[in-house]
């Protein structure tokens, strides 16, 4: 069996709004799977169904070759899920809260899994802290570490890393790649386009629908236009003006603007006069690989 997960034409509404419009994929066992999106895109809906937490409108969720709907409770001894806002006991020690979700899965012999677990997560010299005087990064970490005290082969993630500090990110990123050599499965969602560059394959989720759906590379060589990268400022100027003088497509990004083109060559001299005319100052120009995010806010842009 090598998709694990399979989802067929699944649908979620909340009144009016389409959380999860007609969505259909599949996911092979033993990879990562990032589910990519803005706020309100539908992924944590989706991953609330594939755990069992909500009921979808329609659709089909195979897990584990079951049917989700069917076989609910097989499935649940095989997934961990580690939310938005994961639920540890503050007032409990590290220990106590592992041991407290052990209990829950009715694993009996876990201390040498707690242990290890430990060990691989770097938390074992703070497993008598109280879990709400831990740091955020450590804190995520111990919530992985209870997800995964009853050995999961799927194991679902909702933006694990957001507002966690650049090195429990790094952290937290390595953890996984481990957990990956070991053969477990990941489906997790993020906002973050550095994020989803590390996964097998990715989604690109918006608005409730798939937009694209393939290895992060095959996703970026689909965009066959150029992406002028033009450092400048005021860049918020420089960007209103090539919105009102041309017809391209821009994007900001901190002090820099990217302008996506057909022909570099031919498209440059209008956008140097859209900018000179606005008093924008061009640092420096260039032309760059289309990264996911110009692609994700291309294809956004196209929808429109």
């Amino acid at each position: 069996m090598n998709n694990i997960i399979e989802i067929t034409s699944l649908r979620k509404n909340y009144g009016e709004i389409k959380a999860v419009n007609d969505v259909s994929l599949s996911v092979n066992k033993g990879e990562m799977f990032g589910l990519v999106g803005p706020d309100g895109a539908g992924k944590t809906t989706m991953i609330r169904i594939l755990c069992g937490l909500i009921i979808q409108e329609s659709g089909v969720v195979k897990i584990l070759d079951k049917d989700r709907s069917q076989s609910r409770k097989e499935i649940q001894k095989n997934i961990g899920y580690l939310s938005q806002k994961f639920s540890l006991y503050g007032d409990l020690s590290v220990d106590e809260n592992i041991e407290f979700f052990a209990e829950i899965h009715n694993v009996k012999d876990y201390f040498k899994r707690r242990d290890e677990l430990l060990d691989f997560s770097r938390l074992k010299p703070f497993r008598n802290r109280i879990a709400e005087k831990l740091s955020g990064g450590m804190k995520q970490k111990l919530a992985l570490v209870c997800c995964l005290i009853h050995e999961p082969k799927i194991l679902f993630l909702d933006e694990p890393t957001t507002g966690v500090d650049p090195v429990s990110r790094r952290d937290f990123w390595k953890i996984l790649s481990k957990l990956l050599k070991d053969g477990i499965t990941i489906f997790m969602s993020t906002p973050y386009l550095d994020e989803a560059e590390r996964c097998n394959r990715v989604a690109l989720m918006n608005a409730g629908e798939i937009i694209a759906l393939d290895t992060p590379q095959k996703i970026k060589e689909k965009m066959n236009k150029q992406i002028i990268e033009i450092v400048c400022s005021p860049v918020r100027i420089a960007y209103q003006a090539i919105k009102r003088n041309t017809m391209l497509e821009v994007q900001m990004f901190g002090d820099r603007i990217n302008v996506v083109v057909e022909n570099y060559k031919l498209e440059l001299p209008s956008i140097k006069k859209a900018l000179t005319e606005n008093k924008v100052q061009i640092t420096d120009e260039r032309i760059i690989s289309p990264s996911l995010e110009n692609v994700f806010m291309h294809l956004i842009k196209d929808a429109e």
